[in-house]
């Protein structure tokens, strides 16, 4: 843009600003953006303030599990007894459950709905659950009705579960061929010196009854993930005396299957910031580190207050550990078991440094670890989590493994400890440990894999593509092309955005960990997410849960111009997108110095332009919005205005 040379332009851009600072008095209202969109009445189940309410309940789930690994048939046998208790308002005649092992046959409803090229969540079709001796009781007797649906079975009680606090039992027997190939969340996969088996939807289990959608029985078609009750878990995994099982939460036997060897190291890496073997990569065939040479074990787990558990085992396992410190002075324990394959330094060598590092980053940061293990399994899984155990590709090496333990074991915050729904809203788990993830990898050795979440800009033609979605999209029917950006970067991006550049860092911590706190094993939904970051925070925030969180809106902020006026100058700002946002912009002045400005998005009520007076007696060079480039402006050419000078 050219400099103002003469006085009659000064004058004539004068006139102009004051004709637009007059209009700016009668522009248009522009409330849509702004319109209330959560639910902001409370009840007495969940608060206006995002926090159960006095009469919230949900129902509980405690398992005593006895299974059996016979690694020639590739099955699992098992016996299942599951204590449920009722505290909902209303007797349940019967309870519904998740038999996910059904997903593996030909029938399937995840197998009908894969496309013919297949995709991520391909799975064997040679599977699926023989459920026998099924007792469903109450008080007296026992009834054996039941109806298996696809990957959902209904089990009838011989009298009704009573409301508030009832309980009831069901037990059964159950047997399944292990799949190779299990949706990329579990399965196995053979190495130079075993199968490795990666346990996990391995037992019937309770559905979630709420109050918001009643039961929820989606089937269980790929994408979309899992969304448990809480309880505890007692069980026994049998296997070949020559494999080494590791599992969620804590064993109970270690006398009974490990050498006193093996107890001597553990003992050592439970103390030890550094790792420590158990079994080195030259011991997996070592017949003294065996507690029985033929035969089988049996392993025995507990884990207290958790919403599910799982399992691997292996007789090629190398095995590593390392003590977690904790913000309490409580520790924990870090391990990693993988095949000689995957040894070194440059690969799962280092994984058990990495699940320590990351463990102990989230819970300085956001909330204490819970459990006595973090455990990382290499298995033919690309990353998945459970309580306690993470599945990452034993082909894994350097910042892709730091990546997907750190990502795996962020799950334990979202949705282990906050126990949202994943099979309904992927964005509260994915979306939120992908936004932890990006603080924990800063932190990291110094910033050894630094994330690029904040690189906001390089996906700015998702956010113009018209085949892009919302994040609200139900992830069995999202286009798989999306689901990184709908279900992980955009809602983290989001939770970014709030922190860097909306509320500013001391506002959003407060909110984001009292959210945690709040909703530690519970189930939140949406609005109660929602409800409660506007509470803390102190923000009305729907403008941005509306616009960023739901439907495919950009942002476009823009200068129009910088002219003078009075003897100071008028910044014309436009908003051309859909959603509206806070301005920051930094103003450069001719002596080389500088000044941040902040507006706040109420600016943008009244319409979609907005004249600042800026009052200075420098001259002002430049102007530029979002400085530090934290917004996902679609529009780059309009984010600094050029101009150097003015006379005044």
């Amino acid at each position: 843009m050219k400099f103002v040379q003469n006085a009659a332009m000064a004058l004539l851009l004068c006139c102009a600003a004051s004709k637009m600072v007059q209009a700016q008095e009668t522009d248009t209202n522009n409330q849509s953006p702004f319109m209330e969109f959560t639910e902001p009445n409370g009840n007495r189940y969940r608060t206006a303030t995002g926090r159960p309410g006095p009469e919230y309940w949900q129902n509980r789930t405690d398992y005593e599990i006895r299974a059996t690994l016979d690694d020639e048939a590739h099955t699992i046998t098992g016996k299942l007894t599951l204590t449920y208790t009722n505290n909902s308002p209303e007797n349940l005649d019967f309870i519904w459950m998740h038999l996910e092992q059904n997903r593996f046959t030909p029938t399937s409803r995840g197998n009908l709905t894969t496309p013919i090229q297949g995709n991520r969540y391909n799975g064997d079709i040679d599977g699926g659950y023989e459920i026998t001796n099924l007792k469903a009781s109450v008080k007296r007797g026992s009834s054996s009705e039941h109806i298996i649906t696809d990957t959902r079975m209904q089990v009838f009680f011989n009298e009704p579960i009573p409301a508030n606090g009832g309980t009831g039992t069901v037990s059964m027997d159950f047997n399944y061929k292990i799949p190779v190939k299990g949706m990329d969340r579990m399965g196995r996969v053979d190495t130079q010196n075993g199968t490795i088996y990666a346990m996990a939807q391995w037992f019937p289990r309770a559905a979630v009854l709420d109050d918001i959608e009643g039961w929820n029985v989606i089937p269980y078609l790929g994408a979309g993930e899992f969304y448990l009750d809480y309880g505890d878990y007692d069980y026994y995994i049998t296997a070949p005396s020559d494999h080494i099982v590791v599992a969620s939460g804590a064993l109970q036997n270690p006398n009974e299957v490990m050498t006193a060897t093996m107890r001597d190291r553990m003992d050592k890496a439970s103390k030890s910031d550094s790792t420590v073997f158990i079994v080195k990569p030259g011991e997996i065939n070592d017949a003294s580190l065996k507690v029985k040479q033929e035969g089988t074990l049996t392993w025995h787990f507990k884990m207290e207050n958790t919403r599910d558990v799982a399992f691997a085992s292996s007789k090629a396992f190398i095995w590593d550990a390392a003590k977690i410190n904790l913000p309490s002075g409580k520790t924990a324990l870090a391990q990693s078991v993988y095949p000689v394959e995957s040894k070194g330094d440059a690969a799962w060598g280092r994984s058990t440094e990495y699940t320590k590092n990351s463990i102990e980053n989230y819970s300085n940061m956001w909330f204490e670890y819970p459990y006595p293990v973090a455990v990382n399994v290499a298995a033919e899984v690309n990353g998945m989590e459970y309580p306690g155990v993470s599945f990452c590709s034993w082909k894994s090496k350097g910042k892709d493994l730091w990546g997907v333990t750190d990502h795996e074991f962020g799950h334990n915050w979202f949705p282990m400890i906050v126990g949202s729904n994943e099979r309904l809203y992927p964005w509260m788990d994915e979306g939120f440990t992908t936004f932890i993830n990006y603080y924990s990898s800063e932190q990291f050795n110094n910033g050894e894999y630094a994330g690029n979440l904040d690189q906001t800009r390089n996906r700015v033609n998702w956010y113009l593509d018209p085949d892009s979605q919302g994040i609200e999209t139900y992830p069995d029917v999202v286009d798989i092309r999306n689901l990184g950006m709908t279900a992980y970067v955009k809602p983290a991006t989001g939770l970014l955005l709030l922190r860097e550049y909306i509320l500013g860092k001391e506002r959003f911590d407060n909110a984001f960990k009292s959210y945690i706190k709040t909703w530690s094993y519970k189930h939140p939904q949406p609005n109660d997410f929602f409800n409660h970051m506007n509470n803390v925070a102190g923000e009305n925030l729907e403008w941005f849960w509306k616009g960023w969180f739901y439907g495919t809106g950009t942002i476009d902020l823009g200068i129009e111009n910088v002219v003078p006026y009075q003897g100071d100058y008028v910044i014309i700002l436009s908003n051309k997108g859909d959603l509206p946002m806070p301005v920051k912009m930094s103003v450069g002045y001719e002596d080389d110095t500088s000044e941040i400005i902040e507006l706040p998005v109420e600016i943008w009520e009244r319409g979609n332009d907005w004249n600042y007076l800026l009052e200075t007696d420098k001259r002002v060079k430049t102007v530029e919005l979002d400085p530090d480039k934290i917004v996902p402006d679609v529009n780059f050419s309009n984010d600094i205005w050029p101009v150097a000078t003015y006379s005044k």
